[in-house]
């Protein structure tokens, strides 16, 4: 071994020792950009419309296009930029997010919109398929599902922080503002990467499994199982939590339930940060039966807020860790072939999250809002039994590997 290759894998290991905060934060602020592209356009429908002269129905469809494109390019993508060089694949979808959110902030055109909403959900779909394997091969031995929470960080913070602050600048200084905003985040997140985060090549072994046979990978049908039952319950009481509390009396606490679901998920995250590489299969199982639990409490709530309040920080704390259990756990048992496996996971949560929509709207027009909760808390109970069943493959008993 030359003195130069010495020197390269001695730093290589010096790094692998520390816990990479920087570089890992420059991911969690991409997850960040991701999530707050997707949902501003929910919390600015009306000005939206009126700028794009369209109704608030229409303006709707640009949270839709944003979740079909994740959905379409989550396993082409992943496949496609499997053998480049793995920042090169991160700043693409960095720049992704920097071009269509300015095509966005520009357009004055419906059609133009929907396409360019459409291209950046499809940049999400590689985002989510990156970011969870990169942050395993940034972390030190045996600390990767810590690595892995921070470097999803950006979820809870978009949702606790970035909506609301978005929503209220695009009320006040105009909605094409925060799309802007989030067009000059992008812009120092390249140089950030380019700083703090490591290169790493991408998959020439020439070994890779298809997707049809990743799916045949013991362990890997539970995980999936468990992240569609799950966040198809998250998203039928996400979407609708505002009809939700209107039935409970408690309209006027959307903005504070929101805010204090925000906060429960970065407890959650941080938590789950904290104790995922050691107790990963009891903290998947603890969140759902706490979900479950929240979700049965909310019924019996009524119109007391404490209760409301209580419910909901527990469901978000439950939520705010999901990610990094179902992504750890999935990259765990794919093994070499953890990016297909990640790019199945956003295929399967984004079309969760349309399942969401689309049923938690049947439910309201068909059974009111009463039944949103405890068809919420079955279908947690459903996801709990699910995993509890994938003992040895998907959610195995004991310490990570």
């Amino acid at each position: 071994m030359s003195t130069a290759t010495l020197t390269s894998a001695t730093s290589s290991v010096e790094k692998r020792e520390r816990m990479p905060t920087w570089g890992l934060l420059a991911l969690g602020l991409l997850g960040f950009i991701a999530i707050l592209t997707e949902t501003l356009p929910a919390g600015l429908l009306p000005q939206i419309g009126s700028g794009l002269s369209v109704g608030d129905a229409q303006a709707g469809q640009l949270v839709t296009a944003y979740a079909i494109g994740s959905v379409a390019a989550a396993i082409p993508g992943a496949v496609l930029t499997r053998g480049w060089q793995r920042r090169t694949a991160l700043l693409s979808a960095v720049l992704g997010f920097l071009l269509f959110n300015s095509l966005t902030a520009l357009s004055d055109n419906y059609l133009v919109t929907l396409v360019a909403r459409f291209m950046a959900g499809a940049a999400a779909g590689v985002t989510w398929s990156l970011v969870p394997v990169y942050a395993r091969l940034m972390a030190p031995s045996g600390s990767e599902g810590r690595a892995m929470a921070i470097a999803l960080v950006g979820t809870p913070l978009a949702l606790s922080l970035g909506v609301p602050l978005g929503t209220l600048a695009g009320a006040v200084l105009g909605w094409r503002v925060p799309f802007f905003a989030m067009s000059g985040v992008a812009l120092v997140l390249v140089g950030w990467i380019l700083a703090s985060v490591p290169d790493f090549p991408g998959s020439t072994d020439g070994r890779s499994r298809s997707v049809c046979r990743v799916l045949t990978i013991p362990g890997i049908g539970s995980i999936l199982s468990v992240v569609f039952v799950w966040m198809f319950a998250h998203n039928i009481l996400y979407t609708y939590v505002s009809p939700f509390l209107r039935f409970n009396g408690q309209e006027q606490d959307v903005a504070v339930v929101l805010l204090v679901f925000g906060a429960g998920a970065l407890a959650g995250i941080w938590l789950i940060g904290l104790m995922v590489d050691r107790h990963l299969r009891h903290l998947v199982l603890g969140s759902l039966a706490l979900f479950a639990v929240s979700s049965a409490v909310s019924i019996l709530a009524g119109d007391v807020t404490a209760v409301t309040f209580g419910a909901t920080f527990v469901w978000g704390a439950t939520f705010g860790g999901a990610a990094t259990l179902l992504q750890t756990a999935s990259a765990d048992t794919a093994g070499a072939d953890a990016d297909i496996a990640q790019s199945l996971i956003v295929t399967i949560w984004n079309s969760a999250i349309a399942s969401g929509g689309v049923g938690g709207g049947l439910l309201l027009e068909t059974l009111g809002p009463a039944a949103f909760a405890p068809s919420v808390a079955i279908l947690a109970v459903l996801a709990l039994v699910i995993a509890r069943r994938a003992s040895v493959h998907g959610f195995p008993k004991g310490r990570r590997a």
